[in-house]
C-alpha cells in the first residue's frame, strides 16, 4: 500500500483564488518534498488539453521525482474512457478512477455494464484498472452490483466513505459492502457543522482523526496495507475567508493527514 496525494489535496492552491496558483509540476514537486511517492491527478481539467509533449514532460518530472501517477475522471462513455487509457499509458498510470454518472449522462445499470465490457479488455491489455468511486449520485448497492456483474479483475471500487453521507448511506455500511472490491481509497475525514444562524448543517472536511470517519473500521475491513491498495489524501476544506489563510490551512491539513497515515502504518 502506498500513501498518495491528490489534486484535491491542493484544491485551493491550484485554483484561480491562490495568490500564485500551483502548476501540475508544482504539485508533483511538493508531493515529493513531503516524501510521498504517489500522486493522483483527479478531476483536473487542464490534463485533457495538454499536448503529447506536455504530457511526456509531466511523466519525465514524475519519474525524476520518484512519483507514481494515477488518474481520475468522470463518466463511462467508451470514447472518454479510451482517451483516459491513452493518458494513463502516456503517464505510466496503472489506475483510472471514474464515476458511473456525470451531470449530463446517467446510464442505467445495463448500459453501464455494456460500456465497461466494451473497454475493459483494452484496459486489461494495458495493465490499467478502472476504479468506480462511491458517491451520493449512485447507490452503493448499484455500484457493487455493477462490479460483480462485470466480474473483471481490472474493475473495482474507489472507496470514499465521506461522499455517501449526502445520500443518507452510512459510511460503516458502505465500507463493509464494498471492501472486497476496493482498489483505491480516498482518505478524507468529515464532520457536520451548523450553518450560519443555526439553520441546517453543512457537511465539510476535517483533519484526519478529528471528524466522523471510522478509520479503524475501514482499516480492519479493507486491509489496504495487506492488499496493496493505495490510499490517496483529499480534503474538503471550506473557504477560510481569504486565499492566504485557506492555502495555509490546506497545507497544514496535508502535513497532519500524512503524519496520521504514516503513524497508522507503524
Amino acid at each position: 500500500m502506498t500513501i498518495g496525494l491528490s489534486t484535491y489535496a491542493y484544491f485551493w492552491q491550484w485554483s484561480e483564488h491562490a495568490p500564485e496558483p500551483l502548476s501540475l509540476t508544482g504539485m508533483l514537486a511538493d508531493t515529493a518534498r513531503h516524501g510521498v511517492s504517489l500522486f493522483q491527478i483527479c478531476d483536473y481539467p487542464p490534463l485533457e488539453s495538454m499536448s503529447g509533449e506536455q504530457l511526456r514532460a509531466v511523466r519525465a518530472t514524475a519519474d525524476r521525482l520518484g512519483v507514481e501517477l494515477e488518474l481520475g475522471t468522470r463518466g463511462l462513455q467508451p470514447e472518454h474512457l479510451r482517451r483516459f487509457l491513452q493518458l494513463a499509458e502516456l503517464l505510466g498510470a496503472r489506475l483510472v478512477r471514474s464515476m458511473m454518472h456525470t451531470a449530463d449522462d446517467k446510464p442505467d445499470l445495463d448500459e453501464a455494464e455494456r460500456r465497461l465490457r466494451e473497454v475493459l479488455p483494452e484496459y486489461a491489455a494495458a495493465g490499467v484498472t478502472i476504479a468506480l468511486e462511491t458517491y451520493e449520485q449512485v447507490p452503493t448497492g448499484t455500484l457493487v452490483e455493477l462490479v460483480e456483474r462485470v466480474g473483471d479483475p481490472h474493475l473495482g471500487i474507489c472507496l470514499d466513505p465521506a461522499n455517501v453521507v449526502a445520500a443518507l448511506e452510512h459510511p460503516v455500511s458502505v465500507v463493509e459492502s464494498t471492501a472486497a472490491h476496493v482498489r483505491n481509497v480516498h482518505v478524507k475525514d468529515f464532520e457536520f457543522v451548523r450553518s450560519p444562524g443555526w439553520v441546517g448543517f453543512s457537511l465539510i472536511g476535517a483533519p484526519l482523526g478529528d471528524g466522523l470517519l471510522d478509520r479503524e473500521h475501514l482499516l480492519r475491513q479493507v486491509r489496504p496495507q495487506d492488499r496493496g491498495i493505495n490510499e490517496v489524501i483529499e480534503h474538503w476544506l471550506p473557504w477560510q475567508g481569504d486565499a492566504h489563510t485557506t492555502c495555509a490551512v490546506e497545507r497544514e491539513w496535508t502535513a497532519h493527514n500524512l503524519e496520521q497515515l504514516r503513524r497508522q502504518r507503524t
